[in-house]
């Protein structure tokens, strides 16, 4: 499996004026405006992916307004949102620079690509709208890219909100998942853009970096990809961000079942690579296993573990359905007589 080939990169996105008010003028991928050295060359950039979230958006921005440490610039993508930008998300540009990309609807992989385009750092972090980067995040990430130059691809650690119980039960998916994948050299086998970083001197320019045909599961498929070429991303356990899921169970099992038929396209793409990514059920068992060991402490609860057994078992039933309907239409060899 190989990165995605693309060809006249500026011609598909092409400079053209995207936001401007008294300010602030925003041209491409470039971007004036008083109050910050535009000139400087930041160490980081932090590339988002918007569609119709602005709320959890504004959240996400929010958390690096506190990231004084690092020299970085925001790059918003929007990916063709029914509306654009809103004042209190424009607002960010008086704290550090930030770039408003407006697109056509293309889909995240599509988004995030442009991004990269729009890029000028040396480093480049991915995360989602309802990411929260907490405190030293960026800087503990810059610190240790430059302690590992072997390595091209790096995973923050990512965390959930225990404050409510949806949040309770993704923080025990994601330490749970997140220490099993680890692997005896610091990688992990396992991706997730809500905290993915990259050195963009290592990629090809004539590459994409996300699969533009994914519509769900993007960076599943660059995991895959990144495994058939033996290099897993670094984990940087020191950084953290939190990962915002609804706190409304039902809204939490709803987007669980719908990201479950999306992704189903692209774990049949891997497949059909012959690239082993998901776990068998032998080693579901025992991480539902870990997981209710680590729910025993207080701060999680046994209900958030019930809370993933039904998320699982949804997505699980979810997957085979699709399994099952692809199965049923697929056309029949045809016989020579």
């Amino acid at each position: 499996m190989q990165l995605i080939a693309y060809d006249r990169i500026r011609q598909q996105f092409p400079s053209e004026t995207l936001l401007c008010n008294s300010n602030v003028l925003f041209h491409g991928e470039h971007m004036v405006r008083s109050g910050h050295g535009s000139s400087t060359t930041p160490l980081l950039s932090v590339i988002i992916a918007a569609y119709n979230d602005w709320p959890l958006l504004e959240g996400c921005l929010r958390s690096l307004d506190s990231e004084k440490e690092t020299e970085f610039e925001v790059i918003v993508v929007d990916d063709g949102s029914d509306d654009p930008a809103p004042a209190y998300v424009r607002r960010w540009i008086a704290s550090y620079p930030l770039t408003i990309l407006r697109e056509t609807h293309q889909g995240v992989s599509s988004a995030r690509n442009r991004g990269i385009h729009a890029s000028k750092a040396p480093l480049l972090l991915f995360v989602d709208a309802d990411s929260r980067v907490q405190a030293g995040c960026l800087a503990k990430l810059v610190s240790a890219v430059a302690a590992a130059p072997q390595c091209n691809f790096f995973q923050l650690r990512l965390v959930g909100d225990l404050s409510t119980l949806t949040g309770r039960a993704e923080e025990l998916r994601l330490r749970t998942l997140q220490k099993y994948m680890l692997q005896p050299n610091r990688t992990i086998r396992y991706l997730n853009t809500a905290g993915f970083a990259v050195r963009p001197a290592t990629l090809d320019p004539q590459m994409y970096l996300f699969d533009p045909g994914a519509v769900r599961g993007e960076d599943t498929l660059l995991l895959a990809s990144l495994i058939e070429r033996g290099e897993l991303p670094l984990f940087v356990s020191e950084g953290s961000v939190q990962h915002v899921v609804p706190p409304s169970l039902r809204q939490y099992l709803r987007k669980s079942i719908r990201s479950a038929y999306l992704e189903s396209g692209t774990y049949r793409l891997i497949a059909s690579n012959s690239v082993r990514i998901r776990i068998s059920n032998r080693e579901r068992l025992r991480l539902l296993l870990a997981m209710w060991e680590v729910a025993g402490g207080d701060s999680i609860g046994r209900s958030a573990w019930l809370v993933l057994v039904i998320r699982q078992s949804l997505q699980r039933v979810v997957s085979l359905i699709c399994w099952l309907f692809r199965t049923r239409n697929r056309p029949s060899p045809v016989v020579e007589k």
